[in-house]
């Protein structure tokens, strides 16, 4: 090979690996940071009239260059038109720094901005202190710490219940915390799925987030690891459902999981987009 020869194959070489690398990068960032809006349809003898419940859960706040803006995710909240948003949350890492948490901060406070009526719980992540949970108030949201509201929504009574999770002692029993109001249509707020004791406190709708829908999903065989398991939908016992990203039937109701927006502790999610989950609850059985 002579010494044009070579210096066409090497140059060959470097497009290709340039190529290769735009290939990888796009797959990356596609995977980690092109928000989608998931929809979900449920219907209960309790709604009079139709509801639209938004969902926003594990936002991880992050100053990264590529990470989801929150003016790009109030235009998706106002696309769906919701008529409550409920922030389920981790709306920033453990590790945040004050930046950070006034992203948080600010993503809650342009979303009541625009009207809505906004509900908060918070996850294992947020800062627990009375500063940041006030400044949460004071911009217009609803913090359900170990609480409940009742509220009318289109004619609809709709009472939402909702708890700060991060440990659960062993006697965790929600029935101790809350008398649930059977006649009204009853959501609970929760960061982390106990997806178990939920049920047995037997809310129509519950909603959570925290799995981040196992961040890596293998095509027709669900996360590749979650709670502790490998390929749990695989290889785990078949009798046991695996409660990882979306809506579920229980015996009491529904549980809606959503897989989140944000990443922790590095962008790594691959066929599990961030996501607004979006749930219609119509009139009827």
């Amino acid at each position: 090979m002579n010494e044009t020869s070579r210096q066409r194959h090497g140059g060959g070489c470097i497009i290709r690996l340039i190529i290769f690398a735009a290939i990888i990068f796009a797959v990356w960032w596609f995977n980690n940071f092109w928000l989608i809006t998931t929809n979900e349809t449920i219907r209960s003898d309790k709604i009079k009239n139709n509801i639209r419940i938004a969902v926003i859960g594990d936002l991880h706040a992050s100053k990264s260059f590529f990470a989801i803006k929150n003016k790009d995710i109030i235009k998706k909240i106002n696309e769906s038109s919701p008529d409550a948003v409920c922030f389920v949350g981790d709306m920033h890492s453990s590790n945040a720094d004050d930046e950070e948490k006034q992203i948080s901060l600010e993503l809650m406070r342009d979303t009541a901005k625009e009207g809505y009526r906004c509900y908060f719980v918070l996850g294992e992540h947020d800062d627990r202190t009375d500063m940041y949970v006030k400044k949460i108030e004071q911009n217009g949201i609803n913090v359900l710490d170990q609480e409940s509201e009742k509220v009318n929504i289109k004619g609809n009574d709709i009472v939402f219940y909702g708890i700060s999770n991060a440990w659960f002692s062993e006697n965790f029993d929600l029935r101790k915390d809350f008398k649930l109001d059977k006649k009204a249509y009853s959501i609970l707020l929760a960061h982390i799925p106990m997806y178990d004791d939920y049920e047995k406190f037997g809310a129509d709708l519950t909603i959570c987030a925290d799995t981040h829908g196992g961040i890596v999903r293998i095509p027709f065989m669900g996360p590749a690891y979650l709670d502790g398991k490998i390929l749990p939908k695989v290889i785990g016992d078949n009798k046991e459902k695996v409660y990882d990203k979306g809506l579920f039937k229980t015996d009491s109701g529904y549980i809606f999981i959503t897989s989140g927006i944000g990443n922790y502790p590095i962008p790594a999610r691959f066929n599990n987009f961030p996501e607004i989950g979006v749930i219609d609850i119509k009139t009827g059985n």
